[in-house]
């Protein structure tokens, strides 16, 4: 999937889309996207100014927008404006390495378990072969209407 059929997808806009490519998909199974990191931020100016890290809120932010794609395309559904997808839970967070500039971030996320419009999954955040965030995440999609 590229941007711009990711924007079909999800809600999300600049500076708060958090996914630039999905590089695969497998509907009911697993995810694999992508976050090319660049200096250009809005976060990094603040977080820190003398050593720019990615917070971690967003990398599990961006975690989730990868699951919600993978919910739609496995239910075989694009989300309209009265459909959005809750965090209902995230449990397990490890943060082992710090995301930074020029880092390319890619999320392998899969569906553990899926009820109705409640989803768990198991995600894993690297950057190279190396780990930097683990979670287990719980999303809900529920309508607005």
């Amino acid at each position: 999937m590229d941007i711009n059929e990711i924007l079909q997808y999800l809600p999300h806009r600049y500076p708060f889309l958090l996914v630039d490519r999905v590089l695969e998909l497998e509907p009911d199974r697993r995810v694999l996207a992508l976050k090319n990191v660049t200096f250009n931020e809005p976060f990094f100016p603040g977080h820190f100014p003398h050593h720019p890290v990615m917070p971690g809120v967003l990398i599990i932010e961006a975690m989730a927008q990868a699951a919600a794609l993978l919910s739609f395309k496995s239910r075989g559904v694009k989300p309209d404006e009265n459909q959005v997808v809750y965090f209902a839970g995230i449990d397990n967070v490890r943060f082992k390495r710090p995301v930074v500039p020029g880092d390319q971030l890619l999320f392998d996320v899969e569906i553990t378990q899926s009820k109705r419009n409640i989803f768990k999954y198991k995600g894993v955040a690297r950057v190279g072969d190396e780990i930097a965030t683990e979670a287990e995440l719980m999303c809900a999609i529920k309508s607005l209407a």
